[in-house]
């Protein structure tokens, strides 16, 4: 097979299907309005949000709780939950930039996205939504990237566009752009182009300011996508989160070139801990840029030449896609014990939490308490703002406030 007949349509089983994965779902306008209030509430964030729907069923009734939730965790003053007219504005303003707001649950969501567990549960697009239904591939590299890299990050991108693939990179100067830019030249013959970018910031913001030109070819023939208010300016602790989206959407990651302790490694960690492909370019020992990918490989990363190395990988792997990334939340709220048995069960969860983290399924075996119970009484903890969650399923207790 040529490469022209390799890149020349995407292979049957990459072509994305908006029926897969369960019905489609179009939200109310309350009910968008339910979610960003949830979301942008005190102590709320994605994994939260994830277990008060289930446990609720709908963002309104866990807007309804959150005060109560919180009480019961020990918190001594009200927990600050999002005003209504606060989150209108919010999507008026966004609605003024020409923005969309994608709610987790609806079948414009990224479908693989909607399987990560703190998946941002509002998600804003500017440019072309449907982009993020073809399978997606993200690619993270150097801000200080080489010559050569950059044009390999280009021609890789052109390649995999060429293909039917979308291109998910952040925006940031050196292999991020190179990706953008070679996505848009292969889409260049049409009104759209293969590439999504992630910003760390608001949507409208440009992040760097150079990118200014990349940015408006963006919003014009791709699509950018944040999970901020817009207006926010970025912070340092914003680009770890921005990072899980662009693996969170993507089969793999590409890494082009990285130091050993870049935020491209993140991408990488992030994507293996998701279940999605990494993959690295190897480079020479002898150059600091070609660290982090040469780790990656020794670690069973997959070694990229081409685009067709990505494409044969991806094929032969797909990711599953379960149903809850397309139906939603909704239904009946599970049942809980009454008031008094949760009250004897807090005085016996609080005392397993300490400042060291503990798995969750620790806390079950020494109490001899049920998931659901275990599970309720840590939400309240954490909306509390008494408790932090770690990887592996673990958590530990905070000062109460």
């Amino acid at each position: 097979m040529t490469q022209h007949d390799l890149f020349s349509a995407p292979p049957p089983s990459l072509r994305a299907d908006s029926s897969d994965g369960g019905p489609s779902r179009v939200f109310s306008n309350a009910e968008r309005l339910d979610l960003l209030r949830l979301i942008r509430s005190e102590n709320v964030g994605p994994v939260t949000l994830r277990r008060l729907l289930d446990r609720f069923g709908t963002a309104r009734k866990a807007l309804e709780a959150l005060p109560t939730l919180a009480r019961n965790g020990g918190r001594a003053k009200p927990i600050k939950v999002c005003p209504a007219l606060t989150a209108e504005r919010e999507l008026m303003q966004a609605e003024a930039l020409g923005a969309r707001l994608l709610c987790v649950g609806e079948s414009t969501y990224p479908a693989l996205l909607a399987q990560v567990d703190d998946a941002p549960p509002c998600l804003y697009a500017l440019g072309h939504a449907p982009l993020l239904a073809r399978p997606c591939i993200g690619m993270v590299g150097a801000r200080n990237a080489s010559v050569a890299g950059k044009q390999f990050a280009r021609k890789l991108a052109m390649d995999l566009v060429s293909a039917g693939v979308t291109v998910v990179s952040g925006l940031a100067r050196g292999i991020d752009t190179a990706a953008h830019e070679g996505a848009l030249h292969a889409g260049a013959q049409h009104s759209v182009a293969g590439t999504a970018a992630v910003l760390a910031g608001g949507v409208d913001v440009i992040y760097p300011p150079e990118n200014d030109r990349l940015y408006r070819q963006m919003a014009e023939q791709g699509v950018i996508l944040s999970e901020m208010p817009p207006a926010t300016v970025p912070q340092a602790r914003h680009f770890p989160r921005r990072n899980r989206i662009i693996s969170g959407a993507s089969l793999g990651v590409v890494v082009v070139e990285a130091s050993a302790k870049s935020g491209s490694l993140i991408t990488a960690r992030y994507a293996a801990d998701q279940g999605r492909e990494v993959f690295a370019v190897p480079g020479s020992p002898l150059e600091a840029r070609s660290e982090g990918p040469n780790l990656l490989l020794r670690d069973g990363a997959t070694l990229i030449r081409h685009a067709g190395d990505i494409l044969e990988a991806i094929t032969r792997h797909p990711p599953a896609l379960e149903e809850r990334g397309r139906a939603g939340f909704s239904g009946p709220a599970p049942s809980l014990p009454p008031e008094q048995d949760l009250a004897r069960a807090r005085a016996e969860v609080v005392p397993c939490l300490t400042v060291t983290p503990v798995t969750v399924d620790e806390i079950i075996r020494q109490c001899q308490l049920s998931f659901a119970v275990v599970s309720m009484i840590l939400l309240e903890l954490d909306l509390a703002g008494r408790l932090e969650r770690h990887p592996g399923n673990r958590v530990s207790l905070l000062p109460a406030l």
